[in-house]
């Protein structure tokens, strides 16, 4: 039986993984790695958060996206976009450095068992675990709008979903949504000789501003400090501060999660945006009916003006909305027993990232609501690994089986044993 096991392999997921063999627990990875970065995000698209925040979490602080970048000749600079592929190889990069090594399988099934866990997944035999940090992601949590949810699914799709945007070269394209996904797949579209036009509810597009340099003047950066969620107090209380976060009333907590750091664009997305793409502000999205190959859209201003908008495609920019209903490869039962907050019922997580159920941690997206906004963003990553494995070593002492000392995993039993796999960059 195993200590720990990580379900879940992009930046949470491998940190965790890595702060959990240094501590000499008998851990395993269980997903693919970076799968989110790699196989959900158009070709094209750049990190929008600044490198020097975008690091994950080994325990001395090694491995860093900067690292990475000066085994490959080159650098990762403050207000210098780094493309997605960069920041993927990193992670993969990372992975094989500081983690165990991550079998690529896919987990159906987490179900209780005894004092552990039963972890079943679509290649080989069961695993039997101790504890189980689930560090998903947020593909789970995918968000349609409801007025597209009864189209064909041909006429639709979510900005996840593309890695190639080429295909839609001469056609018309909504683009849903407001933040820098929407933004970004836009300018993207129009890039690859689309006709696209952005839709969004918001009256006005936020656009966040050039970034301050990091040597300034001890009064300006008094006055307007950095942190890895952006330059400001609030933004540095999110960023530093996920335990204060946790301790507020669940109301205050879930609101701040679910309003602060909002929808914006990044600086140097502003002018390939603007000169290219269309925006129709201020409308609403209420009804999405098929024509023929086509889609035409039912919009109405704030005004209450109706307007119709005839596309080839919707692509739904609209983000994620996480909640433990959501989470299939969960049992039933066990999604049922675990204590959630909110209306969309993430789970209530205690100071170590433990759920209500023993055993049970979470990481990633799920957690913001308990958090704070910082776990949206690969920066949260650094605030839990050292954490949540802090609070496995806590629950596999009050078991009576305190961790084997030079953990690491092997690989996976039975039917997939052998299958672990190098990832070349």
């Amino acid at each position: 039986m195993e200590d720990l096991v990580v379900v879940g392999a992009g930046p949470y997921g491998l940190s965790v993984a890595a702060h959990a063999a240094a501590a000499g627990l008998d851990v395993r990875v269980l997903g693919r790695p970076m799968a989110s970065w790699r196989d959900h995000m158009p070709d094209g698209m750049y990190l929008k958060s600044e490198p020097w925040s975008s690091n994950l979490s080994a325990p001395d602080g090694r491995y860093t996206l900067a690292d990475y970048c000066a085994t490959r000749g080159t650098t990762a600079e403050h207000g210098t976009p780094l493309p997605i592929r960069t920041f993927s190889e990193y992670g993969l990069w990372f992975a094989r450095q500081a983690a165990p090594p991550v079998e690529e399988v896919t987990v159906t099934d987490v179900t209780p068992q005894g004092s552990g866990f039963r972890i079943t997944t679509a290649q080989g035999e069961p695993l039997l675990a101790r504890t189980v940090a689930l560090a998903v992601g947020v593909m789970p949590f995918v968000n349609h709008p409801v007025a597209l949810r009864e189209l064909p699914p041909t006429h639709y799709s979510h900005s996840s979903d593309h890695r190639d945007l080429t295909r839609f070269a001469g056609q018309e394209v909504a683009v849903l949504g407001a933040g820098q996904a929407a933004l970004e797949t836009a300018a993207l579209l129009a890039e690859a000789g689309a006709r696209p036009c952005l839709v969004a509810r918001r009256a006005r597009l936020s656009w966040n501003t050039l970034p301050q340099p990091l040597e300034r003047p001890l009064p300006r950066a008094l006055r307007d400090p950095h942190s890895g969620l952006g330059t400001g107090w609030r933004s540095w209380a999110w960023s530093e501060l996920p335990w204060a976060v946790r301790r507020l009333p669940a109301g205050v907590r879930e609101r701040i999660a679910a309003t602060e750091l909002g929808p914006a664009g990044a600086w140097w997305l502003r002018d390939r945006f603007e000169r290219r793409v269309p925006a129709l502000m201020g409308h609403a999205l209420h009804r999405a009916v098929p024509v023929g190959s086509r889609t035409r859209l039912g919009l109405t201003t704030a005004a209450g003006e109706s307007v119709v908008l005839d596309v080839a495609h919707v692509i739904a920019a609209t983000g994620f909305r996480p909640g433990l209903g959501r989470l299939g490869l969960l049992d039933a039962g066990l999604r049922t027993a675990v204590d959630t907050v909110g209306e969309a019922g993430t789970p209530a997580l205690g100071p170590h990232f433990e759920s209500s159920w023993p055993g049970l941690f979470f990481a990633g997206l799920l957690t913001a609501p308990s958090f704070g906004p910082s776990m949206r963003f690969v920066h949260g990553a650094g605030f839990t690994a050292g954490r949540l494995v802090a609070g496995v070593h806590k629950r596999l002492r009050a078991q009576g089986r305190p961790p084997r000392s030079g953990g690491g995993g092997g690989a996976l039993r039975g039917q997939g044993a052998g299958r672990q796999k190098t990832y070349p960059v």
